[in-house]
C-alpha cells in the first residue's frame, strides 16, 4: 500500500519536472533573438569609450568631410542614398531588420521585402525614425525602394513623408556631441554655411587605420572571415563615394594593392554570398543595390 500510495505523487513530481524544463526551454529561446539584438548593438571597437563608438552613417560621413573644410565635397552625388543604405545595415547588424523569406522560387535580394525584426529602440534618433517608417509600412517595400524612399527619390507625392531630411547635419551633430568635430560659420560669398572642421584627429585617424589595415594587414581574402561590420563599412563608404580618401595617405605601391582588394569584394556576387553561413542578408541586398 505504501508503495502504491507512492507512484502517484512520483508521477506528479516527474510531470512538474517535466512542465518546468520545457517552460525554460521555451523562455531560452525567446530569448535567443533578444541576446542576438543586444550583441547587434555592441560595436566592435572595445577599446572606445561609449562617447567615441560611431556608427555606419557617422564613419562614412567621417571618412567623406574636408578635415580643415567641415564640409563634404560638393562634387560628391553619391554620399546621400549611401548614408540611407548604411541605415539599413547598420539596423540589420543590430538585429531590428531583416529580409523575407526567399520562399520555394528563390526570390533575389532586390526582389525580397524588408521585414522588422524588433521595434526595440536603438537609442539613435535616425536609427529609430528610419525604424519605425519600416516598420508601420505596409506592404513592406524593397532594399532598392527604402533607400530611394528615405532619401527623397520618389515620383509619388504621398510617400515624401518616408524622406529622412538634413542626414548630414543631423550626423555631424552627432559627432560634435561625440567630441568628434565642432562647429562653425563660413562664408561663401552669397551664402553662410555651417561647417563642422574635425577637432579630435585620433578618432579619424583609428578610422582611416582600421580601413586600411582591413585590407592590407589584416587582409584575410574570405569576407565572410572579415568582421561584418568593417566589410559594411569598406563596401558603403565605396558606394558614397569616399573610400578613397582613407586611401590617400598611402604610399603607391600600397595604394594599388588596397584597391585592388577592394574590387576584389565588389566583384563579388552578392545573391551567392548571401546564401553562405553566418551572412548577413540584408547587407548584400544592400550592397546588390548599388552595384546592380
Amino acid at each position: 500500500m505504501t508503495s502504491l500510495s507512492q507512484r502517484p505523487s512520483g508521477l506528479v513530481q516527474r510531470r512538474t519536472e517535466a512542465i518546468r524544463s520545457a517552460a525554460a526551454e521555451k523562455e531560452k529561446d525567446s530569448g535567443g533573438e533578444e541576446e542576438e539584438a543586444r550583441r547587434g548593438d555592441e560595436d566592435d571597437d572595445k577599446g572606445d569609450s561609449k562617447e567615441t563608438r560611431l556608427t555606419l552613417m557617422e564613419e562614412v560621413l567621417l571618412l567623406g568631410l574636408k578635415d580643415r573644410e567641415g564640409y563634404t565635397s560638393f562634387w560628391n552625388d553619391c554620399i546621400s542614398s549611401g548614408l540611407r543604405g548604411c541605415m539599413l545595415v547598420e539596423l540589420a547588424l543590430r538585429g531590428r531588420l531583416q529580409l523575407e523569406a526567399c520562399g520555394v522560387r528563390r526570390k533575389g535580394l532586390l526582389s525580397r521585402k524588408v521585414i522588422c525584426k524588433s521595434d526595440a529602440p536603438t537609442g539613435d534618433v535616425l536609427l529609430d525614425e528610419a525604424l519605425k517608417h519600416i516598420k508601420d509600412t505596409q506592404p513592406p517595400e524593397t532594399v532598392q525602394s527604402w533607400i530611394e524612399l528615405l532619401s527623397g527619390e520618389t515620383w509619388n507625392p504621398l510617400k515624401l513623408h518616408y524622406q529622412l531630411r538634413n542626414v548630414r547635419e543631423r550626423l555631424a551633430k552627432n559627432l560634435v556631441e561625440k567630441g568628434v568635430l565642432t562647429t562653425e560659420k563660413q562664408n561663401f560669398l552669397l551664402f553662410d554655411m555651417t561647417t563642422h572642421p574635425l577637432t579630435n584627429s585620433t578618432i579619424k585617424q583609428r578610422l582611416v587605420k582600421k580601413v586600411q589595415d582591413s585590407v592590407l594587414e589584416k587582409w584575410v581574402n574570405d569576407p565572410h572571415r572579415m568582421d561584418k561590420r568593417v566589410l559594411a563599412l569598406i563596401l558603403l563608404a565605396h558606394s558614397s563615394d569616399v573610400l578613397e580618401n582613407a586611401f590617400a595617405p598611402l604610399q603607391d605601391d600600397q595604394y594599388d594593392l588596397a584597391m585592388k582588394r577592394v574590387h576584389s569584394l565588389l566583384e563579388l556576387e552578392p545573391e551567392k554570398e548571401s546564401t553562405k553561413p553566418s551572412a548577413n542578408e540584408l547587407m548584400w541586398a544592400v550592397v546588390a543595390a548599388f552595384t546592380k
